[in-house]
């Protein structure tokens, strides 16, 4: 009996191998495409938050002085917002790679279909394109991390802690993305989801606290997933520890494990006819 548990515990962590070197196959080509002109397309996502950073929280921030923390310390204006500037850059990355990029891979490239002729399955492609997604989300952070050390907006010991959350952000948002992408038509159906993303860029916390919103907006604002990432990333880089941080853990989480879910099922159905 022990050795037949012991072989079928075998067989599963085999499968779960296999299954992570296919998904990985379809990491390995994104890095790969990095190799032509697309790696200007990955480092153009970084200079908007840049800007705004530059150009709100530095040159604004000279006008609106010092703004409280959850813990009741006050912190300048550009180590305010230069959080949400992190998070902002994590979300678009995962979502630029997994909106865009990843719907003209799968509807007019037709990309998937070939990879599916191979043992890759959807979960996996699924899987392998989030990754990426991660991975390019990852560029923004580290450079953004420095820039904020460089500007005396963090210290490198909270920017290495705050190095993780930007990864779970990206993983979540690029979960959300692909799960959008499996329901959008046409290119057009992406300037709904253009206006949405910026309206969470502007009412996320992002330059103002939730507190100064009237009640009804605050509680919306609440539960969005940048407000969220914001919160996390926030609370990290500037040292201001709370338990709240935990439920923005678990809502980030949740978001992409049921992003994930969503995309490897609709993949299968639209690509397995």
């Amino acid at each position: 009996m022990v050795s037949t548990i012991i072989a079928s515990r075998a067989r599963q962590y085999g499968r779960i191998d296999a299954s992570a070197s296919r998904a990985g196959s379809v990491t390995s080509r994104n890095i790969a495409a990095l190799r032509s002109a697309y790696w200007l397309v990955v480092i153009s996502g970084f200079f908007e938050p840049l800007l705004y950073l530059l150009s709100i929280g530095v040159g604004v921030g000279k006008l609106v002085g010092d703004l409280p923390l959850p813990d009741g310390r006050l912190v300048s204006y550009a180590q305010f917002v230069a959080p949400s500037m992190l998070a902002a850059s994590a979300m678009s990355g995962a979502l630029s790679e997994s909106t865009f990029n990843f719907f003209g891979k799968m509807k007019y490239l037709k990309l998937y279909d070939a990879v599916l002729a191979t043992p890759v399955r959807p979960m996996e492609i699924a899987f392998g394109e989030l990754t990426w997604a991660m991975v390019r989300g990852s560029l923004y952070s580290v450079a953004f991390l420095a820039i904020m050390v460089l500007m005396h907006l963090t210290t490198v010991g909270w920017a290495l802690v705050a190095f993780p959350a930007t990864l779970l952000v990206g993983f979540a948002f690029g979960g959300l993305g692909m799960a959008l992408s499996t329901f959008m038509r046409s290119w057009q159906d992406f300037d709904l989801m253009a206006v949405v993303q910026f309206a969470l860029f502007l009412f996320s916390g992002t330059f103002a606290p939730v507190a100064s919103y009237p009640g009804p907006l605050r509680v919306i604002v609440q539960g969005t997933p940048l407000y969220q990432a914001v919160e996390l990333i926030r609370g990290l880089t500037t040292g201001s520890i709370q338990l709240s941080l935990l439920g923005h853990i678990a809502y980030l989480l949740v978001m992409a494990a049921i992003g994930l879910a969503i995309a490897g099922r609709r993949m299968g159905r639209l690509l397995l006819k």
